[in-house]
């Protein structure tokens, strides 16, 4: 199906900036110490199936393992009690940047705070990567408050552009039929 799509690409280049009135971490965020595709696939999936993140959903085993063992590229996961709530995705790239390529929340957990404190941690952890520059990029299928959280957190548009796109005809899902749960993914909803 195609869509028209506008996308802002977002920068950071002063490591000093400190938003205000942050909230207190609430969950355990651990950096993945050997890459695992299963998982990444997996919170690439789960974070990214609102939004339409299908860019990755066929690539094999090996073009996993291939971009995740990449000099430069870090998995962050953020847990509150065990269970994943959000990650990030960092890309070391040529002269000085660091790109935020994926972040985000796994549906259950939007809109309880967590949103502003990953992202402060996905930008600390980018400029512990040795960057002068953070940054990344996101449009209008993304979350609608997306774009004022990276403003809020000091990054500023340096590029915006439209595409018209070809999305997949139906919604993408973690597995066949995943839409006939609740919110709770405890029990089915009626069919």
């Amino acid at each position: 199906m195609q869509t028209h799509i506008n996308i802002w690409h977002v920068e950071i280049l002063d490591s000093k900036l400190v938003p205000v009135n942050l909230p207190p971490r609430t969950y355990d965020l651990k950096k993945l110490s050997s890459p695992l595709p299963e998982f990444n696939r997996f919170l690439y999936l789960a974070v990214g199936a609102p939004w339409n993140w299908y860019m990755r959903l066929d690539w094999t085993y090996q073009q996993w393992q291939t971009f995740l063992n990449r000099p430069g590229v870090e998995t962050w996961v953020a847990y509150r009690d065990g269970t994943p709530i959000g990650y990030f995705e960092l890309e070391q790239q040529h002269q000085g940047s660091v790109e935020i390529a994926y972040f985000g929340l796994i549906s259950d957990f939007i809109g309880q705070g967590f949103g502003k404190t990953l992202l402060e941690d996905a930008i600390a952890a980018a400029w512990q990567l040795g960057g002068r520059r953070v940054w990344l990029h996101t449009c209008s299928l993304d979350h609608p408050r997306a774009l004022e959280n990276y403003l809020d957190r000091g990054f500023v548009i340096f590029k915006e552009e439209q595409i018209i796109d070809n999305l997949p005809h139906e919604p993408i899902e973690p597995w066949p039929n995943a839409g006939k749960y609740s919110a709770n993914r405890k029990t089915p909803k009626a069919v």
